[in-house]
């Protein structure tokens, strides 16, 4: 399992950024993915989450309205695509993915077993 996380960077508050995730290595459209993110001297936190399958897709409450998640099972990526961003949104980005079937969607990190690396967004005028 792979997965390579991109497009971090700086972004003017109020903001748009889109981050990806490629995947390789695994059935990519039957797998949970979601994605987290850790600011410096905070716990890593839940985002956002697709699920495989069905692709529904749940977020937490801090981006609700703001971030949407989706995939692209034909290229095996997710996407966060990030507006009107806030300087609370400042952190590393991760990608994540776990084979849910027949669970109900997590939002806890030790859940998921394979993850990337973080990309790093700054949001900050």
């Amino acid at each position: 399992v792979q997965l390579q996380a991109s497009g971090g960077g700086l972004v003017q508050p109020g903001g748009s950024l889109r981050l990806s995730c490629a995947a390789s290595g695994f059935a990519f459209s039957s797998y949970d993915m979601a994605w987290f993110r850790q600011a410096p001297g905070k716990e890593r936190e839940f985002v956002a989450v697709t699920r495989g399958i069905t692709g529904n897709v749940f977020s937490a409450d801090s981006v609700k309205g703001r971030f949407t998640i989706s995939r692209d099972n034909a290229q095996n990526t997710v996407y966060l695509q990030m507006n009107s961003a806030k300087p609370e949104d400042t952190a590393d980005y991760y990608c994540a993915t776990a084979r849910l079937l027949g669970r109900v969607h997590s939002r806890r990190y030790s859940d998921y077993p394979y993850w990337g690396q973080g990309t790093q967004v700054t949001v900050s005028s």
